[in-house]
């Protein structure tokens, strides 16, 4: 029964896309007929940045991820799939506002987000953390310590530290704005000069 509707799915989009051999606009127009035949689980595309490609996925509910150059494309998919649902299309265009803020934010133009997000792969005390994280403002920084204080848990710093290194949206939800006390820039899951990018962004020096 699925084969068959992904057939006759598929024979429609090439029928509608008039003979065209884009293959990315096929790809397109195939995540937008599966979207609306409620066949689509995740849409994703890569975007360029200055910290090079960034892999975007999102659900009907919102950016779910938002991966670095230091995980790989294959891998990222391969999770969602695991994650969320087998049902993942490349659709570039559901993303354009993102990049546009991106590319404001990259600019020094954008000092927060607009974009919808979907916290399902944050649960329990990592959404705790992550929650807190988000409302950090714009060039404004936070320890491990006052993260952990913030989300409930005073003595959890070290498990505050865990839950901002899961970040499944980093960027948008901002965890480069957490260091160690006493300034020290800590770890980072895109690595520690792209927190160093991020941080310079905001006008943030770290030793």
């Amino acid at each position: 029964m699925a084969a068959s509707k992904a057939s006759e799915l598929t024979d429609a989009i090439r029928a509608g896309t008039s003979g065209r051999t884009d293959t990315a606009a096929l790809a397109e127009a195939v995540a937008e007929r599966a979207s609306g035949e409620g066949l689509l689980d995740i849409a994703y595309c890569e975007i360029d940045s200055p910290l090079g490609r960034l892999t975007a996925a999102a659900t009907e509910g919102g950016l779910v991820m938002l991966s670095f150059p230091n995980h790989p494309l294959d891998q990222t998919l391969e999770e969602l799939a695991e994650r969320i649902g087998p049902r993942v299309l490349e659709a570039p265009s559901r993303f354009d506002s993102l990049r546009r803020e991106l590319e404001e934010y990259f600019d020094g133009r954008r000092r927060s987000f607009d974009i919808e997000l979907d916290w399902r792969l944050i649960r329990g005390f990592t959404l705790k953390v992550l929650d807190q994280t988000n409302r950090i403002p714009f060039g404004e920084t936070r320890s491990y310590a006052e993260m952990a204080v913030a989300a409930g848990s005073p003595r959890a710093f070290r498990a505050a530290g865990s839950a901002l290194g899961a970040n499944p949206i980093p960027i948008i939800i901002p965890c480069h704005r957490v260091l160690r006390s006493g300034g020290g820039i800590g770890g980072y899951g895109g690595g520690l000069p792209v927190k160093r990018t991020l941080l310079g962004i905001e006008g943030i020096e770290i030793s």
